[in-house]
């Protein structure tokens, strides 16, 4: 009798979470729905970011997010283009939850790991750079689709594109000096849409998948500070 007591309390209390967890998702989500399109702009000037102005200067999202590392600029920025992202299981399971929810089927054979190497090989662009310091990546797309194509736009047409039915995505890399050996490593995600009804579309996706986007933000740059901290320990 005891055993199906305790039996029945743990199933009650995994109701109960798994109830409370997904009203805690479903009120992030109409949150994040109802916010989208109120972008807050920097309010420090390090915050800001003149050459990803350059390619998009108004935009209807914005993503922030930086971790101060106990190593140089350009050893941070380095581990960031290197940074292989399925090395974390958690990154792991978002990308799999996405495609389980869209319906698409995952295709990683001959696609370079490095981070950088990764999205230049699936269809981004280099916008623009400043050697050692930060890389500006964007592209054109459609991610409400199962089967997501990265479109290519050259930093001269990226500006101006308006194809309607589109998402325009421009995302940083970015290590500033902060000290003889230290470094403030920064990433900033920004999206426009080209239409309206890309708007309706892109505004749904974002507030169902925003946070998995920001985990996986966070613990990106967990990632760098710890690798880029580990070989300035043993340089």
């Amino acid at each position: 009798m005891r055993s199906k007591s305790v039996i029945r309390s743990v199933a009650q209390w995994t109701i109960r979470s798994a109830i409370l967890g997904a009203a805690a998702y479903a009120t992030f989500a109409g949150v994040s729905w109802y916010r989208y399109g109120r972008v807050e702009l920097p309010r420090r000037k390090e915050d800001s970011d003149p050459l990803l102005d350059q390619f998009m200067p108004d935009y209807e999202a914005a993503e922030r997010h930086q971790v101060r590392v106990n190593a140089p600029a350009d050893m941070v920025f380095t581990v960031a283009r290197e940074l292989d992202l399925r090395r974390s299981p958690i990154i792991r399971a978002i990308f799999n939850t996405r495609e389980l929810v869209l319906g698409g089927v995952q295709n990683e054979s001959e696609v370079p790991r490095p981070l950088l190497a990764m999205a230049k090989a699936t269809g981004w662009v280099v916008l623009a750079e400043v050697p050692g310091r930060e890389v500006v990546v964007g592209t054109v797309t459609q991610p409400w689709l199962a089967k997501v194509v990265f479109r290519p736009i050259s930093a001269g047409e990226f500006a101006d594109f308006h194809e309607t039915g589109y998402v325009k995505i421009v995302w940083t890399l970015r290590a500033d000096p902060a000290g003889a050996n230290e470094s403030v490593a920064r990433t900033e995600t920004r999206v426009i849409t080209t239409d309206s009804g890309a708007r309706q579309k892109f505004r749904r996706y974002w507030a169902l998948f925003l946070p998995g986007i920001l985990l996986i933000r966070r613990i990106s740059l967990k990632m760098v500070k710890e690798e880029a901290e580990r070989r300035r320990r043993i340089s």
